[in-house]
């Protein structure tokens, strides 16, 4: 069985070695840089299953190195903070990462994390009859796991896709904060109210003709979020 293949990336060589060697351990093939310049030329080399990215880096920052992997991959993505500050962490999200992680950190949080992202991108989908949900305009392919809204392929990242198809498998029905957090992120992410807002937002850019007001993915305050069944224009 081919092995998952890993690309870490921090600029602090201790730490580098340490994740290197506990990743290997747990059965990765990992590739490494130091740099945000090498970064993006061993992910074209290694074509990584798994990305862990420190944001504070030499000549490209973690941010920015994000995006550009996002505009070409949907490869999931952890990065590492030195800093326990929330806004280094919807920075992170808002670039396209999965999750991040804060300096410093056991082994059994990162690979906790690594088996969360990993997971969902595995997971299966509940399934309709048809392998297809049509809302309005839009229409999510579970079987080709492919989402496209007004003729235009949307490119999600797994999360945002498994986000979306969890909305719109309860069309017309508030689904709960916590519930999403849990059954999207896992029970340990039930108080992370930052991923979810910040992954709405993302969906919203990526499907909705107008993010600031939206048709599809309504905000009910204080509770949750809904897909409203739109009609196809």
């Amino acid at each position: 069985m081919k092995k998952p293949v890993a690309l870490v990336v921090d600029d602090e060589s201790n730490i580098l070695r340490f994740i290197r060697a506990n990743l290997r351990a747990s059965g990765y093939e990992v590739y490494s840089a130091t740099t945000g310049t090498e970064a993006l030329e061993q992910f074209k080399l290694a074509n990584p299953n798994v990305i862990v990215l420190d944001i504070m880096l030499p000549e490209m920052d973690g941010f920015e190195v994000c995006r550009r992997i996002r505009n070409v991959s949907d490869v999931p993505i952890i990065m590492i903070t030195a800093r326990d500050d929330i806004q280094d962490a919807v920075e992170g999200l808002n670039a396209g990462a999965d999750d991040y992680i804060t300096k410093p950190f056991a082994v059994e949080e990162l690979l906790a994390r690594l088996n969360a992202v990993m997971r969902r991108v595995k997971s299966n989908i509940a399934q309709t009859p048809s392998d297809k949900i049509k809302i309005g305009n839009l229409l999510i392919d579970l079987a080709q796991r492919q989402v496209i809204i007004n003729g235009q392929t949307a490119h999600l990242t797994p999360t945002e896709f498994k986000l979306l198809t969890y909305l719109a498998n309860n069309v017309d029905k508030v689904v709960p904060h916590e519930e999403l957090l849990v059954s999207i992120w896992g029970k340990e992410y039930k108080d992370c109210t930052h991923y979810l807002r910040v992954s709405i937002g993302r969906l919203r850019q990526k499907i909705e003709t107008d993010p600031g007001n939206p048709e599809y993915i309504v905000t009910c305050s204080g509770v949750g979020y809904m897909i409203r069944n739109v009609k196809q224009v």
